[in-house]
């Protein structure tokens, strides 16, 4: 994988590491850091070798503590839209992924942070982290999905009190809410919470594993009937070699070797 700018990478076992590396700047997502998100999802896609991916923050401050400010204080109605649509089509991106994608939060988790985290199919949180969609400070609201995402996690009255407010919560509200499925004490705790569940969903059938993101995913998706969804699923999963090699496994009690075909 080539070297970005504001963006660490690097690749263990077949699980991509990606760090945001704006520590000076709490990691805040500027227009340079999301085109290098973009271009790093569109290779997790393409690459047989990256199975999973863990995306953190550099430091114990921040996970990321929002968008760039002084980047969108530049912003007018007409580039504010495209602004808008652009980080909505690369956290659709990361929430499409078929590949399983964790992010590990510690710190400040605000605004945009918030909505890179939610993109992302789990959360684990450390004992220290704070989320947040503070955009009503600025006069503005959530851009990346916020508003969306938010809503379908917590329930519609919480996530507009705290789309309202702009109050922050703990890590211990947030998992009670349903935003973070885990809590660890340190942030080298909570990777090693994640490394432990891709180790354990990578051990599985990843066609299926790609299906139920899809399946999942098409809940909230008015148009879409995600039963429909899921009964084409099923019947692509059934045609699969993964399929025959699991039910043959698990006949002949021996452990099922997968190979995503």
């Amino acid at each position: 994988m080539a070297d970005f700018k504001n963006i660490l990478t690097d690749v263990k076992n077949g699980v991509l590491h990606l760090t945001v590396n704006r520590e000076d700047k709490m990691n805040a997502l500027n227009f340079e850091t999301l085109d290098e998100l973009r271009a790093i999802f569109e290779e997790v896609s393409d690459t047989k070798e990256i199975k999973a991916v863990i995306i953190t923050g550099s430091g114990e401050k921040a996970f990321i503590a929002g968008a760039d400010i002084s980047e969108i204080a530049t912003l007018n109605e007409v580039n504010a839209r495209k602004f808008s649509e652009n980080g909505q089509e690369i956290f659709s991106m990361i929430e499409n992924c078929h590949k399983p994608v964790i992010a590990v939060t510690n710190g400040y988790t605000l605004g945009g942070g918030c909505e890179l985290a939610m993109a992302c199919h789990m959360r684990i949180a450390t004992a220290n982290a704070k989320f947040g969609q503070p955009e009503v400070n600025l006069g503005i609201i959530p851009g990346y999905g916020g508003t969306q995402r938010l809503t379908i996690l917590i329930g519609r009255g919480k996530a507009n009190e705290l789309m309202m407010t702009g109050d922050m919560i703990g890590a211990e509200e947030a998992k009670s809410l349903g935003l973070v499925n885990h809590i660890l004490p340190t942030k080298d705790e909570a990777l090693e919470k994640a490394e432990e569940i891709i180790a354990k969903i990578l051990s599985k059938a990843p066609l299926a594993i790609g299906m139920i993101i899809d399946c999942v995913n098409s809940a909230y998706v008015p148009d879409e009937n995600g039963f429909q969804t899921e009964a084409n699923s099923f019947a692509r999963c059934v045609k699969s070699g993964d399929y025959k090699e699991g039910t043959s496994a698990f006949l002949e009690k021996r452990q099922p070797h997968f190979k995503g075909e």
